[in-house]
């Protein structure tokens, strides 16, 4: 039995376009996630920051007007409100992320999910 796939996607990122089509030319068909409009909760985004070894702000858009304008590039911002942000603007998480069994990769670029498959 495969284990169980998820995407947290956005159809209007190429990167995310690409990292589901890689996936689905493997036969994987993930469960398809529009983090936009379901964004992850508190807990699932720390659990994919620990998975994967990070930081908040290495999973954040900083690019993006929210991060200037929510003043997340402050020092003085801790850990959890720094996720609360992302949770509450969830165009501040970098996409795409695919989560296989206990495995978590950040498609940027897409290959690098072949290493959790």
């Amino acid at each position: 039995m495969t284990e169980p796939t998820r995407i947290f996607h956005n159809p209007r990122c190429s990167k995310s376009r690409q990292t589901l089509e890689l996936l689905t030319d493997r036969g994987i068909e993930p469960e398809i996630i529009r983090y936009l409009e379901t964004p992850p909760t508190e807990q699932e985004l720390i659990h994919i920051l620990d998975v994967l070894g990070y930081e908040p702000r290495q999973l954040m858009r900083t690019k993006e007007k929210e991060y200037k304008e929510l003043g997340l590039d402050s020092p003085d911002m801790d850990r959890d409100a720094l996720v609360s942000a992302m949770v509450a603007n969830p165009k501040l998480i970098e996409r795409p992320i695919v989560i296989r069994g206990d495995k978590v990769a950040l498609g940027r670029p897409p290959e690098n999910v072949l290493t959790i498959l």
